[in-house]
C-alpha cells in the first residue's frame, strides 16, 4: 500500500512538473512568436535593380521615403493584370492628391517581351503615376524572390506561352517594410482602406 502511494506521489510530482515545462514551453513559444512576427516584415521586399520606362535604373531606393503598392504582372496578361492596374488607376483617383504619397509599381515577370518600350506603351492606358519596371530574367527572379512572389512561364500550343504568377498587390511602407497586401477581385473599399490605412501610418519597429 506504501509503495502505492508513493508511486502516485511520485506521478503526481512528475505530472506537476511536465505541467510546468509544457507552461513554460507555450509561454516561451509564444514569446518567439511576437519577435518571429515583429521580424518577419522584413521577410518581404529587399534590395533589387531594375529598368525603368525611359531606360533608367531603378533600385528599391528609389522607392523609399514613399509607401509602395507594387504588382507583379506582364503586358501580354489577358485579365488579371488589365483588371488589377485599372483597380489601381480607379483607387489613385479616389485618393485624389493623396496619391501622390505613393508609389504605384508595376513589375513585369516577362523578361523576354517585355522591355522598357513595351512597358511604357503598355501602361499609356493606366493611371501616369504608375512606375513601369523590367529588367533581365536574373533580375526578375532575384525581385520576385525578395517579394515572394510566384511566377512560372506556362508553354501554349504552336510555341507560345503565358506567363502564371502571384495575383496580389504588396504593400510596402516608407521605409521599405512589408505592410501588407491587397488581394485580387478583393472589394474596392477594403483596397481603399488599406492604401488610406498604408498612407497614414508606419509599421511599428
Amino acid at each position: 500500500m506504501r509503495g502505492r502511494t508513493v508511486g502516485l506521489l511520485s506521478a503526481g510530482v512528475l505530472a506537476v512538473g511536465m505541467a510546468l515545462v509544457a507552461v513554460t514551453i507555450i509561454a516561451e513559444n509564444r514569446q518567439s512568436g511576437v519577435q518571429s512576427r515583429s521580424t518577419g516584415v522584413a521577410t518581404v521586399g529587399g534590395p533589387f535593380q531594375l529598368t525603368g520606362t525611359e531606360g533608367q535604373t531603378v533600385s528599391e531606393q528609389d522607392l523609399l521615403g514613399k509607401p509602395s503598392a507594387v504588382f507583379f504582372g506582364f503586358t501580354y496578361c489577358p485579365d488579371v493584370c488589365p483588371t488589377t492596374l485599372f483597380e489601381l488607376t480607379t483607387l489613385a483617383e479616389q485618393l485624389g492628391s493623396e496619391a501622390d504619397k505613393l508609389n504605384f509599381v508595376f513589375v513585369s515577370v516577362d523578361s523576354e517581351r517585355d522591355g522598357p518600350a513595351e512597358m511604357k506603351q503598355y501602361l499609356e492606358a493606366f493611371d501616369d503615376r504608375i512606375i513601369g519596371l523590367t529588367g533581365t530574367a536574373e533580375q526578375i527572379d532575384a525581385v520576385a524572390k525578395a517579394y515572394k512572389i510566384y511566377h512560372a512561364k506556362v508553354p501554349l500550343e504552336g510555341g507560345d506561352y503565358t506567363m502564371d504568377h502571384t495575383a496580389s498587390v504588396i504593400l510596402m511602407d516608407a521605409d521599405g517594410r512589408f505592410f501588407g497586401t491587397m488581394d485580387y477581385e478583393e472589394e474596392a473599399s477594403v483596397m481603399l482602406a488599406k492604401l488610406k490605412r498604408l498612407i497614414s501610418e508606419r509599421v511599428d519597429g
